[in-house]
């Protein structure tokens, strides 16, 4: 009797870690088929002629997705179950879930928010759309001044 509940524990932790790696691989994969995804359904874009790329305000404010085409996460991975939904679609539960993420972050962190979304193929609600560029603009703003 001592063998076959010491066998069921041992096989019982066996399955837990076989689970634990399985859904970290899983993880990943849905990580790497959204970066995939991301790329291919985002054109190559047009980059502004008066920014070159090399300057940290160009960088950090340009919403070009080819600035950086790495996905950066800001703690709002439940944001991409909203892929590929057009921007005037949203229903007021998940205008809310993006204004959790947006009110909680930080101004400086806005427009790499708008990057990331963007090449996640996350369209922002048209209800923040005003405010997100406002921030990002006096952000750019404020970084001109102190130059």
């Amino acid at each position: 009797m001592i063998y076959l509940i010491s066998a069921l524990i041992i096989l019982g932790v066996i399955a837990g870690t076989i689970s634990y790696f399985d859904k970290i691989r899983n993880k990943e994969n849905v990580q790497k088929e959204g970066e995939q995804k991301a790329a291919e359904n985002n054109p190559e874009p047009v980059v502004d002629p008066d920014c070159c790329g090399q300057h940290e305000v160009c960088e950090r404010d340009s919403l070009l997705a080819a600035v950086s085409k790495k996905i950066e996460y800001y703690d709002d991975e439940e944001l991409d179950i909203y892929r590929g939904t057009d921007s005037g679609e949203y229903d007021e539960k998940a205008i809310d879930e993006f204004r959790e993420v947006f009110y909680t972050m930080q101004d400086t962190d806005v427009a790499g928010w708008l990057r990331s979304l963007q090449l996640r193929n996350i369209n922002l609600p048209d209800q923040l759309k005003d405010e997100a560029l406002l921030i990002i603009e006096e952000t750019k703003a404020e970084l001109l001044n102190e130059k």
